[in-house]
């Protein structure tokens, strides 16, 4: 298994962690990302997911049903991801996208585990959940986001960056780049 299946897998898991702890009523919380909704956000993440896949497969992505369960498109969605990275030659496939080509297992590495780790945060915040996030993973999704400032303060990415204090843990540091305040 190779080191992005394995980061990757994690930040699965914890994302379907806090998606599992989404109780009846807090669909229409808002989250830190203020123009979304916990409903919002979760049908971003299984988007963002299964247009990554598409990526792969050459084809166009299946539109999310915000009405239905979430949590029954979401494991799909992420098996889909799981199965391509374990094979060795469709995880190597060159695949385009805004971050020009490379191979399948590198924009999974980077722009969907940044994605889903940022939005793990989101959804356990909105929720009142665990909000702690894997290490390693904090620190790879800030060596990808880090030189691509500029691009993704864009409208409809990431807010202003936060100056963090001076004692700030690494996860701090990471959410306040994101335009997160813990």
């Amino acid at each position: 298994m190779s080191e992005v299946s394995e980061r990757y897998a994690v930040v699965a898991a914890a994302f379907t962690d806090r998606l599992e702890g989404v109780g009846p009523g807090a669909w229409a919380t808002t989250t830190p990302c203020s123009r979304w909704t916990v409903r919002d956000l979760v049908v971003h993440v299984i988007d963002t997911h299964r247009r990554v896949t598409a990526t792969l497969e050459g084809g166009e992505p299946v539109a999310v049903d915000p009405d239905a369960p979430l949590l029954g498109q979401w494991a799909p969605a992420t098996a889909a991801v799981a199965e391509a990275l374990a094979d060795p030659s469709r995880a190597a496939t060159t695949v385009g996208g805004m971050f020009g080509e490379q191979s399948f297992q590198s924009l999974v590495g980077r722009l969907l585990c940044a994605d889903t780790l940022v939005h793990t945060w989101d959804l356990a915040r909105a929720t009142g959940q665990d909000e702690r996030l894997d290490p390693h993973a904090v620190e790879k999704s800030f060596e990808f986001l880090a030189p691509i400032d500029d691009a993704i303060r864009r409208p409809g990415g990431f807010g202003s960056k936060i100056d963090p204090p001076p004692d700030a843990d690494a996860q701090t540091q990471f959410l306040n780049f994101c335009g997160r305040a813990p």
